[in-house]
């Protein structure tokens, strides 16, 4: 083990652990400024969904594209993080309903909606999105006013038809009328690789960058994204429920196509690796500074669970 990749898992687990707490703090009781009341019920079911642990991962980029930059405090960059990860979560309480992809089981424990209702599960989610946006504006989040805007426009634009939720949108869709390979790439950049973007992407932002880091940021959040997605189709056909913590298999079951069912495990272990080198490309400019970014972009290629 390299001390580069231990440097790497040694931050990924600080940072994780630093999300966490944060999580379960703005997820506390303790009604805020403007607020009438934080029903018991909902809050459970919004801490069900976020305080399970995770690797957090998005939070992370967010943290180490902002660790770039010298100007930029990591207490607001962990708070981005936080709110990028509302996002995220609320995404995956709503993916796994009944009417969505129908799943029991996230990160080893009952969905939201299994260990609550239906009803506590589009209200936890709902409520996770517009968290998300209010820790991005919040005074707690010491940055420019015009900073916090490009912020929420850009994760708004990552979360929403053109992003996130349009892409689960097309993967609906695509259980009934399969999408060509372009469609794929569509969907899976909407879906799965918008988020990521928007995590690179953010430290930039925070920092105010010249423009041209921000655009390779934001590639090696395009880059990585694609690599995740492919590493997730391959461990969806390989892996087991148990490791995963999450059902697999079910895009095959569903019959939805995949870049990898399309092209092959060879293929997809042979295109990730050519993902990785344009990462590194990409983070060039960083010098050794980008060197936990580039230990990031392996580990999600590379990645077992």
């Amino acid at each position: 083990m390299s001390e580069r990749y231990q440097e790497f898992q040694s931050l990924l687990k600080t940072n994780a652990e630093a999300v966490e707490a944060l999580l379960a703090a703005l997820l506390s009781g303790a009604v805020q400024t403007d607020e009438i009341a934080r029903p018991e019920r909902l809050l459970a079911a919004m801490r069900h969904a976020v305080l399970n642990g995770g690797k957090r991962l998005r939070p992370f980029l967010v943290i180490e594209t902002a660790a770039l930059f010298a100007n930029v405090e990591r207490e607001t960059a962990l708070r981005i993080g936080a709110a990028l990860e509302c996002i995220h979560c609320y995404s995956l309480v709503h993916d796994d309903l009944p009417a969505m992809d129908d799943d029991d089981l996230r990160r080893g424990q009952p969905t939201v909606h299994v260990a609550f209702d239906e009803a506590a599960a589009i209200l936890a989610g709902d409520s996770l999105l517009t968290l998300a946006f209010d820790i991005v504006a919040a005074p707690e989040t010491r940055l420019p006013d015009a900073t916090k805007a490009a912020l929420v426009l850009a994760l708004a634009r990552a979360a929403g038809i053109g992003g996130m939720a349009g892409g689960q949108a097309l993967d609906l869709a695509a259980e009934t009328v399969a999408p060509d390979e372009e469609g794929i790439v569509t969907l899976q950049a909407m879906k799965t690789g918008a988020l990521l973007r928007f995590a690179c992407e953010a430290g930039a932002i925070i920092a105010g960058a010249p423009d041209g880091e921000r655009l390779a940021l934001r590639r090696y959040g395009e880059t990585v994204g694609l690599a995740f997605q492919i590493a997730d189709d391959l461990l969806d056909l390989t892996a087991d429920a148990q490791t995963m913590g999450k059902a697999t298999g079910k895009d095959a079951e569903r019959g939805k196509a995949t870049l990898v069912s399309r092209r092959g495990q060879a293929w997809a272990e042979n295109r990730l690796r050519d993902l990785v080198t344009e990462a590194e490309a990409l983070l060039a400019p960083f010098s050794h500074r980008a060197d936990i970014l580039i230990e990031t972009a392996h580990f999600i290629a590379n990645r077992r669970n």
